[in-house]
């Protein structure tokens, strides 16, 4: 049977306030079409939904008229998703009654009954394509501290051991409901030992770097782990088995060079066959001017003035997103306004202008050791930022203005 594994939607997205929605809705179209074309039996999607725990009626509307496309293209499709730490539990639960009649598994946050985990919800049936049930997935929802049972001081970290019991619990639960021949696999939110996070979106979950899950966590009789967090698609642990499918768009510049994409997984009876990544298509290229580094502002102005022209009739969304690095040795007050002249009628669209300060770096402390505040005056302050950021040396017009602002402060205040 096909399992297509995807996560990381953050659907609701802005980069730098600029809206992600067609992009977005460009991916979900693309997916119906994979589901269709690929003939997948069942869709799993492991976590973060939305981009945040109240997101904007747009991308509710966006989930939901996703989960009704589904079922009318795909009508024998099975789906299951499970809840991130960016979704609310809460929120993607409340639909249950409707998704249920859809036949659409949706588990937001560790459920339970009379105290003890809700195996009923926790446990799915996939079927394959002649209808009989060919895999139990162990969907396990994004764990928070208060999801976790107690454990004893020997047991080691008490958060990783917790989350571990979780998870043996629910899939010894799938061992005893499945039959000779159908696969046990696992979905999960979560941070695994050995993986790499993208700097700019991710948070270190479960109580930081510290807290990473072990790879055996998933013992060698599952046949696949569809996980979710992670927006850079990787094996975990070098398994096969393991995986994060990442994010379908770029969340951050940071991720420009990643290859986004959904994984198309083939169990042969109980076994892992096959992981085929899929590519997912970018709508919207991320561009950086200097290409690395930082430039002086004459330079990034030539280089700008150099991008391709806007070509008529582009729609706004599918215009490059751009990131500008300027060098600043002195103080440059018409920063912005250079460059957005020189961005005038290019394709590309300035998300991030970043200065990068060419001075010392050193603290106030560092100037001058051994100097107590009371000591500086207000110049030697004033001249001590300057140099923490500029190479270049003050001009005289500059502390003059300075002076003036010191003056009429001091006057003020007398």
């Amino acid at each position: 049977m096909r399992l297509l594994h995807t996560s990381d939607w953050h659907l609701g997205h802005t980069l730098y306030d600029t809206s992600r929605e067609a992009e977005h809705a460009a991916f979900l179209e693309w997916l119906l079409d994979t589901l269709e074309t690929q003939k997948v039996d069942a869709l799993l999607v492991a976590g973060d939904i939305f981009d945040t725990a109240n997101p904007s009626a747009e991308a509710q509307a966006a989930w939901y008229r996703f989960v009704a496309q589904a079922r009318i293209r795909c009508p024998k499709l099975d789906v299951v998703v499970i809840g991130g730490n960016h979704d609310s539990a809460a929120r993607l639960d409340a639909p249950d009654p409707l998704f249920a009649a859809l036949d659409v598994r949706v588990v937001g946050g560790l459920p339970k009954a009379r105290g003890s985990l809700d195996l009923d919800r926790l446990l799915v049936p996939l079927k394959n394509a002649q209808g009989k049930v060919g895999a139990w997935v162990a969907a396990v929802p994004y764990l928070r501290p208060a999801d976790l049972p107690l454990v004893s001081e020997e047991a080691g970290d008490k958060l990783i051991e917790g989350v571990r019991s979780v998870y043996a619990e629910v899939l010894e639960g799938a061992r005893a409901k499945r039959k000779p021949n159908q696969a046990l696999v696992a979905m999960g939110h979560c941070y695994m030992v050995g993986t790499e996070l993208s700097a700019l979106s991710e948070r270190k979950i479960l109580g930081g770097n510290q807290h990473a899950l072990p790879v055996d966590l998933f013992p060698e009789d599952m046949a696949y782990a569809a996980l979710g967090h992670l927006h850079k698609a990787q094996r975990v642990g070098g398994r096969e088995g393991v995986r994060y499918s990442g994010s379908p768009i770029p969340l951050s510049l940071s991720e420009a060079s990643y290859a986004h994409q959904v994984l198309l997984v083939e169990l042969d009876g109980a076994q892992l066959s096959s992981v085929r990544p899929l590519h997912v298509p970018r709508r919207v290229e991320i561009e950086r001017v200097p290409k690395r580094d930082a430039a002086t502002l004459d330079d990034v102005v030539q280089m700008l003035e150099a991008l391709p022209p806007l070509e008529e009739g582009t729609p706004d969304w599918r215009r490059p997103y751009l990131e500008v690095c300027v060098a600043l040795p002195r103080p440059e007050p018409a920063l912005r306004r250079r460059v957005e002249a020189a961005l005038e009628g290019k394709a590309a669209r300035l998300v991030k202008l970043t200065p990068a300060y060419t001075g010392s770096g050193h603290t106030l402390a560092d100037a001058r050791p051994g100097v107590s505040l009371k000591e500086r005056t207000p110049e030697d302050v004033f001249r001590a930022r300057y140099a923490r950021d500029y190479t270049e040396p003050l001009e005289p017009v500059l502390l003059e203005a300075f002076h003036s602002l010191l003056t009429q402060v001091q006057e003020d205040a007398s």
